[in-house]
């Protein structure tokens, strides 16, 4: 019985996980909370990719709930992503050699990442 009931735990915290892998979810500091599913991320990594600026060069590692240097220069996030989620009306992102990063402008807070 032991075993039965510790298997179930463990299936239990597994599954969860992979849950918690699927979709991102992010809370601005007014409260808001954004979720990214990943389709939504496959159509930023497109965007970016198609409309690349020059990466940003970055002396520090960058990790969601850091903060920018105030030398980076972000670009908004298209309509055409912000009509597909709304409660990401007013971010920003920006990329480097590391990756893509979508940032609230206001804080130079980076929400997450974008693989």
């Amino acid at each position: 019985m032991k075993r039965v009931l510790s298997a179930a735990a463990a299936l239990a915290l597994l599954s969860g996980a992979a849950i918690a892998q699927t979709t991102v979810t992010t809370t601005r500091s007014t409260g808001d909370t954004v979720e990214i599913a990943p389709e939504q991320r496959t159509v930023i990594k497109k965007y970016v990719t198609e409309h690349r600026s020059k990466p940003v060069t970055l002396k520090e590692r960058v990790t969601v709930g850091s903060t920018v240097p105030a030398d980076v220069t972000f670009e908004p996030l298209p309509s055409t992503i912000v009509s597909s989620n709304p409660k990401l009306k007013g971010y920003s992102y920006f990329s480097s050699d590391s990756g893509t990063y979508i940032v609230d402008p206001s804080s130079r807070r980076v929400i997450t990442t974008i693989d």
